[in-house]
């Protein structure tokens, strides 16, 4: 199995919190729990990842734009710029990347304001409602498309 160019992992604001910010919507999970998780999980898929987090846009348009020639596809769980973040959903469809939107919570089953995702348009896909397992999922499919199109390419 040829080795794939790692995957970029991004977590919006307020993800170092999980597994204290309401845990009856989140889990007890912490960040730091489902990223060693995704780097087994990585290994066991053949490919590598790079988590990183901010509470801040732009450093997560800044790490999306720098993307393109370092990492083969992106993991995104832009918390709450996910209804609101023009720039990220801008950057998301200029780097080309695949990319996979996840949120732990089922967003469409929340408050109203949540329902709208300004990113999953220019995505592969969304996966929410899943729990932390939802990362894991992401993973997968990401790995599984990468492949697909390595043995097409």
């Amino acid at each position: 199995m040829t080795p794939l160019h790692p995957i970029l992992v991004l977590n919006g604001p307020n993800l170092q919190l999980l597994g204290m910010r309401k845990p009856e919507v989140y889990g007890s999970r912490s960040l730091a729990d489902i990223e060693e998780r995704l780097r087994k999980l990585a290994g066991e898929l053949g490919v590598a990842v790079e988590c990183l987090q901010s509470n801040h846009e732009g450093d997560l348009v800044d790490w999306i734009g720098t993307a393109p020639g370092r990492f083969a596809a992106i993991l995104l769980n832009p918390g709450a710029y996910t209804h609101t973040s023009v720039a990220i959903r801008d950057a998301i469809e200029a780097v080309g990347l695949p990319a996979v939107e996840v949120h732990i919570s089922n967003i469409h089953a929340r408050e109203e304001f949540r329902h709208r995702s300004l990113i999953a348009p220019v995505c592969l896909g969304q996966i929410c409602g899943m729990g932390t397992l939802g990362y894991e999922l992401a993973l997968r499919a990401l790995a599984a498309h990468l492949r697909q199109n390595q043995a097409q390419g």
